[in-house]
């Protein structure tokens, strides 16, 4: 059996079998799993504690904050796996979200949303909420490896409520698709804290140089579609986000400027929520 296809089997595990195990039971499970990971100190771990460095306060325990960042993890993958036995009902009712009306009145206006966010949180619980909401959503996936993998993830998306566009291999670009569905009005949720395609565009993070994706400023230009930042945390018995104010239409590079300041700030307040495992400055190997 190919590597591809173990990955694809594990997912299909997750999803059937933690769902069937006891809710407590499966959570204590995954805060065991994230502390192995943690005590291996693998690849992943050690970027994690690396980004963690750059954004947590001066005189940070940083072993401590790298372990709770990685229950964090843990967590929203467990809630990956249960998320549609949550129930409506809790996935809503214990959402917290502080300034909710830039979100609402900007989908009242009619005019197109970009909801750009950080890996912060649990985006996929939040696409949830928005969805059961009513605010029906677009949104990029990237094209996972082996193909029914990619495929399970977008059927889960799906079934929350989400249509799901394949950043590649798609019948056509996902740009203008994209802003296809801003100016019928729509609203579009994008993760724009990593970039994926060596062509992004140059901002300071934390003080230091990295690079974000342009294309949720590129959209709001070409739509005339309003751009607002979100950040999200975990609480303790549910879920909390806020709503930043839209950024100012000017040019790319400006308002992925602005983006990445927003995230600065929600990522400041909550770093031990910042799932980011992959590389993002650009001074390091």
């Amino acid at each position: 059996m190919t590597e591809g296809r173990l990955t694809d089997l594990g997912y299909a595990l997750g999803w059937r079998g933690v769902r069937l195990l006891p809710e407590p039971v499966a959570a204590a499970a995954f805060r065991l799993g994230a502390d192995a990971a943690y005590r291996r100190g693998g690849r992943g771990v050690r970027r994690l504690r690396a980004n963690l460095s750059r954004v947590a306060p001066a005189g940070t325990d940083l072993d401590r904050l790298t372990r709770v960042a990685m229950r964090s993890y843990a967590r929203y993958w467990l809630e990956v796996f249960r998320l549609r036995e949550l129930g409506t009902e809790r996935i809503v009712g214990r959402m917290r979200v502080l300034d909710e009306h830039f979100l609402r009145d900007s989908h009242a206006r009619g005019a197109g949303t970009i909801l750009a966010l950080p890996h912060m949180g649990n985006w996929e619980q939040a696409g949830a909420w928005l969805a059961a909401t009513g605010v029906p959503f677009t949104t990029v996936a990237e094209r996972l490896r082996p193909e029914s993998l990619f495929e399970r993830f977008v059927a889960f998306r799906s079934e929350l409520g989400m249509e799901v566009i394949p950043l590649t291999g798609g019948e056509s670009p996902p740009f203008g698709l994209l802003a296809d569905r801003l100016r019928a009005g729509g609203m579009l949720c994008l993760l724009a804290d990593r970039d994926l395609s060596r062509a992004g565009i140059p901002v300071r993070f934390f003080g230091a140089a990295a690079t974000m994706p342009g294309g949720p400023a590129a959209l709001a230009l070409a739509t005339g579609a309003t751009l607002l930042p979100v950040t999200l945390w975990f609480d303790r018995d549910g879920w909390s986000a806020r709503i930043h104010p839209a950024v100012a239409r000017s040019d790319v590079a400006t308002m992925t400027q602005d983006l990445a300041d927003a995230f600065a700030a929600g990522i400041a307040a909550h770093p031990a929520d910042w799932h980011m495992l992959q590389r993002v400055w650009r001074d390091e190997a």
